[in-house]
């Protein structure tokens, strides 16, 4: 089967709505063994985590790109287009790319009658494989879009896999407790491979799987280390490894402390392939300096509003919501702070609520757009919350409407932040492009 368009994929994708099928590689690896592509001729970098991932696989594409490599990325979800998951240095493939590899993938899967059942990420997963193969990438950052021991980016093997933040998310898949969730994310660590861990606690069943698989485990604050250079006060920072030392690094072009421990732990990736792969200190400043990711602390301009402060971010779970809280914090308004929200309905709202307090002044709440999102929680469930808090929401019928009315109060030094989810910044930036800006 070929399909003419994405749109047709996409539509064939939901008309096919198959069994709940659990997770699994068999599927993947099936099809990667019809395909010839069990093992690919690249460089693969897998990374998992539950919070940042995207900011790290767009650093490791920006530091590499920099350098003068052939760097394939493949995120998600995505905002507002499919393309955005599979790229070729920072460049969304095209429909016709998509296509192509998707009509390959289906032939593949049906060949000789023995039909393998794939979910929409299979499928999107298989789909970067052949497009990476195919644009001969010298680099492949894969990113792990649920757990990581059972999804089906964990079907290739990594040459380097890193594991970012753990905190409690997804517990109906992954586990109600961070050891269990850390132990489903460490199964991207392969035997006598570099497994690098950029957090500098890391949970006890994270080490405990890299030691008892025999993998080369790099570890924030015992392998490699960072630090700001305070004495200096240029806001240049330093990062050190048994092998390679950077005195005076460029923040990264992305906002929030946070991101340097993120930054951290893609050099220790980089440091690492470094024989395979040189990168010169220029590349490295040049890469963090330039990196972009839509919806991380993303400023965008109303035209007719352009004193009001815009931010979108898609921090949807405690550990992220308070990153988003303390970047706020750090870089006070002289004015409001007027926050629009909507999540998703099986998101810990509560905890979400509770990191943001301390920094929304006015509180918006939208429900989701149940025709696209079907999972979103209804602006009553939030306002609900936000009422028990003893705060005072204003219920939306859409994420569209609540920003509107955040515009339309907010004054010369205000600002608006909206967040809860990749849905929510999707609306938004909707919004915003509708309105002309």
């Amino acid at each position: 089967m070929r399909f003419d368009t994405l749109d047709a994929w996409l539509t064939w994708q939901e008309q096919l709505n198959p069994a709940e099928i659990e997770l699994g590689l068999e599927r993947v690896l099936q099809v990667l063994q019809r395909m010839e592509l069990l093992t690919p001729d690249f460089t693969v970098i897998t990374i998992a985590g539950t919070n940042g991932k995207g900011s790290s696989a767009a650093m490791l594409q920006s530091i590499y790109t920099a350098a003068g490599y052939r760097v394939g990325t493949y995120t998600s979800p995505h905002l507002q287009r499919y393309n955005e998951r599979i790229t070729l240095n920072g460049v969304m493939s095209d429909d016709a790319t998509l296509c192509d590899a998707f009509a390959q993938i289906e032939q593949a899967r049906t060949r000789g009658g023995d039909e393998v059942p794939l979910t929409y990420f299979e499928f999107g997963t298989l789909a970067s494989i052949v497009i990476f193969a195919q644009a001969n990438v010298d680099l492949a950052i894969l990113e792990v879009g649920l757990g990581g021991r059972l999804d089906a980016v964990n079907a290739l093997e990594p040459d380097v896999a890193l594991v970012t933040m753990v905190d409690i998310d997804h517990q109906s898949w992954l586990g109600n407790d961070r050891e269990t969730i850390a132990r489903e994310k460490a199964g991207i660590y392969r035997t006598g491979r570099p497994a690098i861990c950029a957090e500098p606690s890391p949970a006890r069943s994270l080490v405990a799987h890299a030691t008892e698989i025999g993998a080369s485990l790099y570890s924030l604050n015992d392998q490699f280390s960072y630090a700001l250079n305070d004495a200096v006060d240029d806001g240049s920072w330093r990062w050190h490894s048994a092998s390679q030392s950077y005195d005076a690094l460029p923040l990264p072009g992305l906002s929030g402390a946070f991101q340097l421990q993120n930054a951290a732990g893609v050099l220790m990736a980089v440091t690492l392939l470094q024989p395979r792969f040189p990168v010169a200190l220029t590349a490295i400043e040049s890469g963090l300096k330039q990196v972009q990711i839509a919806g991380r602390f993303q400023r965008v301009v109303h035209a007719k509003f352009a004193e009001v402060e815009c931010l979108l971010d898609v921090a949807h779970n405690r550990s992220s919501a308070q990153v988003l809280s303390d970047t706020l914090a750090a870089r006070s308004c002289g004015g409001s702070t007027h926050g629009v929200i909507a999540m998703l309905a099986d998101k810990d709202i509560d905890a979400v609520v509770v990191a943001m307090r301390p920094v929304v002044d006015k509180w918006y709440v939208a429900s989701l757009d149940i025709s696209v999102c079907p999972r979103g929680a209804a602006a009553t469930a939030i306002t609900s919350v936000l009422s028990m808090a003893d705060l005072a929401p204003l219920p939306f019928v859409n994420v569209a409407a609540a920003t509107a009315a955040a515009l339309k109060n907010a004054i010369q030094g205000d600002r608006i932040v909206i967040f809860g989810s990749f849905y929510t910044v999707a609306e938004a930036k909707t919004f915003f492009h509708d309105s002309g800006c």
